[in-house]
């Protein structure tokens, strides 16, 4: 009877500690520089934007009690394997470089790296059209290594954010930027940016610039991992993905 006794206390235990486990908070790390159309805040002060909808999403379908957690970009992924963070979630590409420091969940989406400069400018997505030039690339993203590799003849311009970089287009302070299609698009039909128009997608390279975008984890969390994936998957699905990207964008960035 004795004997019964403890293992039900031990069950009891187990289930409680399970269920404290499981609702715990998930920190979803995203750039504290605002990135819109993907993340940035309202008037009010909250987190708006196509990523953080999706965020929202892929954690309510994976059944994760998630808290947004912003980060200085630069710092992201040292914020990751600190334990800062328990995800990031924020318009991360897949790279070869960056999967030897972490796991990658399944891509949520995925659009090329384009070239935007003034719409007087007679100017190509190639080195040899924007060797001379000075081009804006904001840090520690794929489009800088990208630049850094390919465009050896241009002068390279580092800003912190993609913010400042599109600043300075409009100032005329650079000639052109690398970027996010969706991005840059959201600049060029700005008021702002209306100066300025895409002049094409840079020439592809997987191993710089990625399989597409995903949520980025500690190497070994694979319960999060499989949970994210389980989200994105139920999202796709479901029609929710659609349905959040058309209320931001004309097509698919799928």
């Amino acid at each position: 009877m004795k004997l019964r006794a403890l293992l039900a206390a031990a069950t009891a235990a187990a289930a409680l500690s399970a269920g404290a486990a499981a609702a715990e908070q998930v920190k979803i790390g995203i750039a504290a520089e605002p990135y819109p159309p993907f993340a940035s805040l309202d008037s009010a002060g909250n987190w708006v934007g196509w990523e953080v909808e999706v965020i929202n999403a892929v954690c309510a379908a994976a059944e994760l009690d998630c808290v947004i957690t912003p980060v200085a970009w630069d710092g992201i992924i040292p914020s990751l394997t600190g334990q800062q963070i328990d995800a990031i979630m924020a318009s991360m590409s897949i790279t070869e470089e960056r999967l030897k420091t972490i796991d990658f969940s399944d891509p949520y989406y995925n659009t090329p790296a384009v070239i935007v400069a003034d719409k007087s400018m007679d100017i190509e997505a190639t080195p040899e059209s924007l060797a001379g030039k000075i081009v804006g690339i904001q840090a520690s993203t794929i489009h800088q290594a990208y630049a850094q590799e390919y465009f050896k003849d241009t002068e390279l311009k580092v800003y912190q954010t993609q913010d400042e970089a599109n600043q300075d287009l409009f100032a005329g302070r650079i000639d052109a930027t690398q970027a996010d299609s969706i991005a840059m698009a959201d600049f060029v039909n700005s008021d702002t940016g209306g100066c300025c128009e895409i002049k094409g997608a840079v020439a592809d390279d997987p191993a710089i610039l990625g399989r597409g975008v995903g949520a980025g984890v500690r190497k070994g969390d694979d319960a999060l991992r499989e949970a994210l994936n389980k989200g994105i998957a139920a999202i796709l699905a479901d029609g929710t993905h659609e349905k959040i990207t058309a209320k931001y964008f004309t097509t698919s960035i799928y």
